[in-house]
This record gives structure tokens, C-alpha cells and sequence, in this order.
């Protein structure tokens, strides 16, 4: 699979990121010029996880997203639909409770979590506004969710700028560092693709959730949505 679209079959995005599992990590601050690290930091002061809250980290990948949960003194549950990326993450992170998951089926009871948590990964759901039901299902009341999810520039001269960085520079860089570089055509496809701040916005609500508001990371490039159960 080399062509995105929004209408994506789970077997082949979970086969995509088995192929890319070792080097997921390093090809993804290679390919953000360090900033992945930064929004990772944003995702955990959004978060605020507490001692002794439950937090999901959904398409957790490795479980690299999930240390600061982790250190903060929450139980941390890393899903991922990818045996690959959470076989890696077990062999990192052996105390961790790996997940297997499908986000828009999510193994877990009503009302489970203080806290959902989705990092560059709610694009590669099949459908996304019942991954946001699901996520909202399993929230206790009170609860949030935080996403982080590429999206729009929101100064035009640096829109088609990036636009081409991610359809012209990303796949070279992708063949040399990264394991399965169709896979980073995919995902550069995906990005463009993705709804705009304000839309995933309504769709947040159209799920239920409440006080909806995000928060552009890196001029845009990245955007940060919260909400409460």
C-alpha cells in the first residue's frame, strides 16, 4: 500500500507498522527535525496524569509516548492494532501493559480511564469518529481526551512549504533512514489529507465530548485537541 486515503483497511496499516517498528522512533526525529520530542512534552503537560489515574495511550506504538505517564505515576495502558510495534515496545519496556487493539473497537469496559490519549495515530483509524465514540466510551465522566494529530499550517507561505517538504523531501529521507519508506509516502498522504483544526474540532463534539479547544503546535504543523467526558 503507497496510496493513502481516508478509507483504509486495519490489516494493511497494522502490517505497515510492523514493517517500520524498529526504527520508528528514530526515522520519526529525523523526519520532524527534532520537534517530535517537543510535542511529546506538550502531549504529557496536556495530559497531566496523576499518581494512581489510569491513562490510555492509544496507537501507542513502542510505548515511548507513554514514559511520561508512566513517570508521573499513572497506570499507563499502551494499545496499538501492531503486533510489530508492540513487540518492539515489550522487549523496550517489559513492565509496561502492552495492549493489542483496534481503536475503533477498543477492548476495554465503560468508564475506565481518567484519561485517553492519542498521538499521531487517530489518521491511521478506518473510521474516525467512532474511534472518537470509542475513546469517549471508555472515559470515566469528568474524564479527557488529548490528541495530537499533524494538520494544517495556518500562515499560507508556510502551508506550501511544508506541502512540499512532505511530498518531495519526506520520501528520500524516509529511504535512507527508515526501514519501509512506502510506508512515509503513506503517511505524508494521510497528512494532507487530514481534516482541518475546526473540523476535527466538530467531530470531537459529535461524539460527545465537551469543552472542545486545541492548540497549534509548530505553527500548525501539529495541533493539540482536548476535551472532557
Amino acid at each position: 500500500m503507497t496510496r493513502a486515503s481516508l478509507d483504509k483497511q486495519p490489516h494493511e496499516v497494522a502490517s505497515m507498522f510492523d514493517d517500520v517498528a524498529e526504527k520508528y522512533d528514530l526515522t520519526n526525529d529525523v523526519l520532524s527535525l527534532g520537534q517530535a520530542r517537543l510535542w511529546r512534552k506538550e502531549v504529557a503537560r496536556a495530559v497531566d496524569a496523576r499518581p494512581a489515574q489510569k491513562v490510555l495511550d492509544l496507537a501507542a506504538g513502542t510505548a515511548t509516548s507513554s514514559q511520561p505517564f508512566a513517570r508521573a505515576g499513572a497506570y499507563v495502558v499502551p494499545c496499538d492494532f501492531s503486533l510489530g510495534m508492540l513487540k518492539v515496545g515489550k522487549r523496550r519496556h517489559p513492565w509496561m501493559p502492552f495492549t493489542a487493539g483496534d481503536g475503533a473497537k477498543l477492548p476495554f469496559k465503560d468508564d475506565t480511564f481518567d484519561a485517553v490519549t492519542i498521538s499521531f495515530g487517530l489518521r491511521n483509524i478506518q473510521d474516525t469518529d467512532q474511534a472518537l465514540r470509542e475513546l469517549y466510551r471508555v472515559t470515566k465522566p469528568g474524564g479527557r481526551v488529548v490528541i495530537c494529530e499533524f494538520s494544517h499550517p495556518t500562515w499560507a507561505p508556510f502551508r506550501t512549504v511544508y506541502t512540499e517538504y512532505l511530498m518531495r523531501a519526506l520520501p528520500p529521507v524516509a529511504r535512507a533512514v527508515s526501514s519501509n519508506p512506502d510506508a512515509y509516502v503513506y503517511l505524508a498522504e494521510s497528512i494532507r489529507n487530514w481534516p482541518t483544526q475546526p473540523e476535527l474540532a466538530a467531530r470531537l463534539q459529535g461524539a460527545g465530548w465537551s469543552r472542545v479547544a486545541w492548540r497549534d503546535l509548530t505553527g500548525g504543523i501539529v495541533a493539540l485537541h482536548r476535551g472532557i467526558k
